[in-house]
């Protein structure tokens, strides 16, 4: 049976936290959930004795959001990881959708679902933002040829359409500790993505808008 585990990425105290831990313990599948943070304080633990939660402490922090990144990602063993951005939601069905998919294509080295905005508390599923990804991420939606190295750098061609916190990583395919640690000061995901398509594998559209990103 495929596993999973949401590695819920904390920093300091953010106010929705315990919003985005209750979307993915809410999930369907049985997904297990653990707390990933560079900044361990009081805040983050009692949200996590709250919940019965172990919280695992980089030992190496401040190196960066693209270092932090890749210790969430691989600081689990479980056949999928998808890093839960601690201000993000995700539907019930998510973790659901990834193994479903997973299961169909064995080959995936990344998997992703289509997202929506939360703005001012609101779900936002159109706007000009989220038209152009979609439009850039078509060619993903053809699932028979998205392991095609062509196909999978086409979508990141112009721009990165690419919603990290929906973003779900099978550790055995990528094959790499380090896929975002990196010093730059943006685009990091865009970079991560980039390397990922060199790397032999699908990437994978799941064309359900299944997590919430929200905009501040």
């Amino acid at each position: 049976m495929i596993t999973h585990t949401f590695v819920v990425l904390a920093y300091k105290e953010s106010q929705y936290l315990e919003n985005c831990i209750c979307s993915v313990l809410n999930q369907q599948f049985e997904s297990k959930v653990v707390i990933a943070t560079s900044t361990p304080n009081r805040f983050i633990k009692n949200i996590a004795d709250k919940y019965s939660l172990n919280i695992i402490v980089n030992p190496n922090p401040g190196k960066g959001i693209g270092y932090d990144f890749d210790f969430a990602r691989t600081c689990v063993d479980s056949d999928l990881v998808t890093i839960a951005h601690q201000d993000d939601v995700y539907e019930q069905i998510y973790s659901k959708r990834m193994v479903e998919n997973f299961n169909i294509y064995p080959d995936s080295t990344i998997l992703f679902s289509d997202y929506f905005e939360i703005r001012n508390n609101k779900k936002v599923f159109e706007n000009t933002n989220l038209k152009i990804k979609r439009l850039l991420l078509k060619p993903l939606r053809l699932k028979n040829i998205s392991n095609k190295k062509f196909i999978k750098r086409m979508s990141l061609a112009f721009g990165d359409p690419i919603c990290c916190p929906a973003v779900t990583f099978c550790q055995e395919n990528l094959k790499v500790n380090t896929l975002f640690a990196c010093n730059m000061k943006c685009s990091v995901d865009w970079n991560a993505w980039e390397i990922a398509s060199k790397i032999k594998g699908r990437f994978l559209f799941v064309n359900e808008p299944l997590m919430g990103h929200r905009i501040h």
